[in-house]
């Protein structure tokens, strides 16, 4: 790939056009080379390494770039020395209703509903990676999981996780019977019910979920348990809190 086409992987336009994205740093680059013994398409990701930097330890492809043209594709001010250009995963969607699945309706699906920050995405994957066992499916209208800051972020999960893109809530309604949300109102987390729901639906950091979507589905509210100082908590505390709970369960 040329130069110049990988500074259109700073855009989301370029992403996609390209299949790509950009990882930089030694430590996100030693995650890709864990998740790449798993997952095959991450073989093909190249790694672009400054003349600077000193020697690199890896079985991926690997090119060497003078300092400035680093400072040309990197996507922070002051580079590292090492950027990855990574192909997307192809995350295959859960079409079978998780009733008929056995075994495989173990996995928790987390359902953001068109979340904004890029911090927040990322340290929800994060999260996620760390417990295992879930998967992150995405409505139309939320950042980017590829955009450099949500993947610096992450800190490496999203090697390790799969994601989903663009979908809506009328597609989940083909594959769950039950749904989960946090409300005020709802019943504790400890409540017996909260492990057996099949997909958690949490919503945008302004506007909360889409009450009026959600209305046509069998949603059962719970409630994170709190002092009651505060009206709500940051959304990716929030999913946090509610991983570690089912994961404890």
């Amino acid at each position: 790939m040329k130069l110049d086409d990988i500074k259109k992987l700073h855009k989301k336009k370029g992403r996609n056009e390209l299949g790509c994205f950009l990882v930089e740093g030694e430590h996100l680059i030693l995650e890709l080379e864990k998740a790449a013994k798993n997952i095959p398409v991450f073989q093909q990701a190249r790694v672009y390494v400054s003349e600077s930097y000193g020697e690199v330890n890896t079985q991926l492809e690997q090119v060497r770039i003078t300092d400035k043209q680093m400072q040309k594709i990197a996507d922070t001010q002051t580079p590292q020395g090492i950027i990855a250009v990574v192909p997307f995963r192809s995350t295959e969607p859960l079409h079978t209703p998780v009733a008929q699945m056995g075994d495989a309706a173990k996995e928790k699906t987390i359902y953001l509903y068109e979340v904004q920050d890029p911090g927040n995405l990322g340290t929800i994957l994060r999260t996620l990676a760390w417990f295992g066992g879930f998967r992150c499916v995405l409505s139309p209208n939320s950042v980017d999981p590829y955009n450099p800051k949500v993947v610096r972020a992450s800190m490496g999960a999203i090697f390790h996780l799969p994601i989903e893109l663009d979908v809506t809530i009328n597609e989940l309604q083909t594959r769950f019977d039950h749904f989960a949300c946090l409300d005020l109102e709802g019943a504790p987390l400890s409540s017996e019910g909260f492990t057996k729901q099949q997909c958690f639906v949490f919503g945008n950091e302004a506007r909360g979920v889409p009450h009026e979507e959600l209305a046509k589905l069998d949603v059962t509210a719970y409630s994170i348990q709190g002092a009651g100082v505060l009206e709500s908590l940051n959304l990716a505390t929030a999913v946090n809190i509610c991983a570690y709970e089912l994961n404890r369960q």
